[in-house]
């Protein structure tokens, strides 16, 4: 029977951010009010936490979390969450939810779970949502997705696209970084090379589409903040504590 679980990448280094994770917000480690979030999803079986810091894995299981301890060497947090996934019995769907999403939508976890666990041939899913702002259009750091007429990705990039002959004609949609897999496909997933279009954009998800592979895109009204780099701590807390 198909089960779908969480696995919530946690790493201690980090350039802009070194020990995120553990950092407090609103009284409690960030890591915590990501793994409260997606307790809160409906059809998940587990909920586990993979990361490379002992005292990551020591926080996590003191507040009741599973803890999948895994290697150091991973260069992303889809390796580490398909370290993690490689040991889980039964599971046969993962969803990959950032650790530095505390104000993650659990009906949006439950969405991409459910679509997976309905559609066996589905490899994969994420989502996004319809950017209202020209300056998000604009900037690069604002990751863009084009769909068809099914909501599969047709493409990902940080440049406006499409691009905008006619204004109005086609709306823009901001890729958000939640992800979901089966978990076959994530074991084949990690395999592949990175190739010319993944490090052309520096964008992980365009090595799917380049070994076609399909991605359902979910279209969401809401879009969570995240903790990227300490001066968006005060922001998301303002968030958690109202």
């Amino acid at each position: 029977m198909p089960q779908a679980a969480v696995i919530i990448p946690a790493r201690w280094e980090s350039t802009r951010f070194p020990g995120k994770p553990l950092h407090v917000i609103a009284g409690k480690p960030l890591i915590r009010h990501v793994w409260e979030r997606c307790r809160e999803a409906r059809g998940i079986e587990r909920i586990v936490v993979a990361t490379d810091h002992p005292r990551i894995a020591e926080t996590a299981a003191a507040f009741g979390a599973e803890v999948a301890m895994t290697s150091p060497a991973h260069q992303s947090g889809t390796d580490r969450i398909a370290e993690a996934a490689a040991a889980l019995r039964g599971v046969t769907h993962v969803v990959n939810v950032q650790g530095d999403e505390p104000l993650i939508d659990p009906a949006l976890i439950t969405e991409l779970a459910e679509t997976l666990l309905a559609e066996p041939d589905l490899e994969m899913i994420t989502a996004a949502n319809e950017i209202d702002d020209e300056a998000d259009v604009q900037n690069p750091n604002v990751v863009k997705v084009v769909l068809d007429r099914r909501s599969n990705a047709l493409y990902f990039s940080r440049s406006p696209v499409p691009f905008a002959r006619h204004a109005g004609v086609v709306p823009c949609y901001r890729h958000q970084g939640i992800y979901g897999y089966s978990t076959a496909f994530l074991a084949q997933f990690v395999q592949w090379p990175p190739g010319l279009l993944e490090r052309t954009e520096g964008l992980e998800q365009l090595r799917a589409l380049e070994n076609g592979a399909r991605i359902r895109v979910v279209l969401t009204t809401r879009r969570s903040l995240g903790v990227d780099a300490p001066e968006d701590v005060a922001a998301v807390e303002s968030q958690l504590i109202r």
